[in-house]
């Protein structure tokens, strides 16, 4: 496969069923992004497992890594709540990142029945050095857009962000939503 990829017209995908009164072009223009993000995630998939993966660690464990580094000591729950995974597959996770000396549990000091994980030293080193490998890469693929719509770009792309999150978080997430 080459290393140059060129962009393939999207082949147009059937507009979903519209509510009455629903708006054509709100459609459309949702089954553009869908396409457009489906092919950005899946491109930062690869690159993310194919950067991470080269530091022994899964990209799972990178993330929750990056929560630690970021936002401290975390419950078990609230790591979980932040990765999207369930408890004990966040807990196997960390497992993974204890085992590699790269996070610790440690007693809660107001429940005594819960633990607080946390990075490592050595753990933070590692995920300031992944992070700072994976800005270099966004620096290369920036450098051809202008800075304002380079920062419009972030700032789009941070609201998505929030928004399904929003969504997520308020049970919009469910897998099968049986009407």
């Amino acid at each position: 496969m080459s290393a140059t990829r060129t962009r393939r017209a999207a082949l147009p995908l059937a507009a979903p069923g519209l509510p009455a009164g629903g708006d054509p072009q709100l459609a459309r223009d949702a089954a553009a992004l869908q396409r457009a993000l489906s092919d950005l995630i899946r491109v930062y998939q690869f690159r993310d497992r194919d950067r991470i993966c080269c530091h022994d660690i899964s990209v799972s464990q990178c993330y929750a890594l990056e929560a630690l580094v970021e936002r401290g000591p975390l419950t078990l729950n609230d790591l979980a709540a932040h990765l999207y995974l369930d408890k004990s597959t966040a807990s196997r996770v960390v497992d993974g990142l204890e085992r590699k000396g790269l996070a610790r549990r440690g007693a809660h000091p107001e429940d005594g029945r819960a633990v607080l994980l946390s990075a490592t030293h050595a753990g933070t080193r590692l995920c300031r050095r992944i992070q700072d490998e994976l800005v270099v890469d966004q620096m290369r693929l920036l450098e051809e857009f202008e800075p304002d719509v380079r920062q419009a770009m972030t700032r789009l792309i941070a609201r998505l962000a929030d928004a399904a999150a929003a969504r997520l978080e308020t049970g919009g997430g469910t897998c099968c939503r049986l009407d």
